[in-house]
């Protein structure tokens, strides 16, 4: 007796070789795209330093004055924010340091590296601008004898949310462009500072 063989059973060869060819191609396509990939990450370097050169190239201390609502034209860093001095300090004289927390809440202004003078923009006298060393060696910038600070309550531009704060052993003041603090003014309302704003110190 014979045992007939239906060749329909078995998948014809040049189905088996082509299946082999689609297979391959596949790998090759994903080897291709992750070549592509790796290449396009190694290109972006280049860029990536770029980016970075840019950043320091253009980064510069600058002090200038500007109209701020409540407190009228103080001193303002080369974006914008508030700037503000510390009654305790004066000259040489660095009170607000990293090591007691202050300068969490009260950044200090200081030269980028390799910088030895800040800039003096609209409304701000060069002739006041100085600088001092704080205790990591970096150099404050100063006016009038003041070392100088943003303080993070405030949102943005335009705002003086650290006017009159007492904390860290004197008051926060803005300073006119003659370098002298602008006293007098209201205290900035709770509502005005972020939740837990007892970090401040006020």
């Amino acid at each position: 007796m014979s045992i007939a063989v239906h060749p329909h059973l078995r998948p014809p060869a040049h189905r088996l070789l082509g299946g082999s060819l689609v297979l391959g191609a596949a790998v090759t396509v994903a080897a291709c795209g992750s070549s592509a990939s790796t290449g396009a990450a190694s290109g972006s370097s280049p860029s990536s330093g770029n980016t970075s050169s840019v950043g320091t190239s253009s980064s510069v201390a600058t002090v200038g004055a500007a109209n701020v609502p409540g407190v009228g034209a103080v001193l303002v860093n080369g974006q914008g924010q508030t700037l503000y001095l510390l009654t305790s300090e004066k000259g040489d004289k660095l009170t607000c340091t990293k090591s007691s927390g202050c300068t969490k809440f009260w950044p200090e202004v200081t030269l980028p590296s390799g910088a030895t003078a800040a800039k003096a923009g609209s409304g701000a006298q060069a002739s006041l601008l100085g600088t001092v060393k704080d205790a990591s060696g970096n150099l404050e910038v100063t006016y009038n004898g003041w070392p100088l600070y943003t303080f993070a309550g405030d949102s943005g531009t335009g705002v003086a949310h650290g006017q009159g704060v007492t904390s860290f052993g004197g008051t926060w003041y803005v300073l006119n462009a003659s370098g002298d603090p602008v006293t007098g003014k209201s205290q900035p309302s709770p509502s005005s500072s972020p939740a837990g704003s007892g970090g401040y110190g006020y």
